[in-house]
């Protein structure tokens, strides 16, 4: 019969699968901006009776570049508190803070947080 029509399932386009090459992302490290982070350190200012608080408070000044009155707070806390945490940071930085503080003969001590 050529003048027979097409039934619908005749009519389906065809499917043609495609094998699609499978590619990953190649991922490498940095190796130059890589940096490592040291943990923070702390310097802590401990109680003594041996120096009033206005000689506290200027040394702090120095050391931490804080105001009089924020230096008065720390020294108002170290006498309640018996110490006080002054700076955390950079070994270094609170290696330098606690030599400052130590230049009047206050009690300090610089540690690994």
């Amino acid at each position: 019969m050529s003048g027979a029509r097409r039934s619908r399932r005749d009519a389906r386009p065809t499917v043609r699968l495609v094998a699609i090459p499978e590619s990953r992302p190649t991922v490498e490290p940095d190796v130059e901006s890589e940096t490592t982070v040291e943990p923070p350190w702390i310097t802590i200012l401990w109680n003594c009776d041996c120096h009033t608080f206005e000689q506290v408070a200027g040394q702090l000044m120095k050391a931490i570049s804080c105001s009089y009155d924020e230096g008065m707070a720390i020294a108002d806390r170290v006498h309640n508190d018996g110490k006080a945490v002054v700076r955390v940071g950079a070994r270094t930085e609170c290696e330098r803070v606690g030599r400052v503080l130590a230049e009047i003969g206050l009690r300090v001590s610089v540690a690994e947080a």
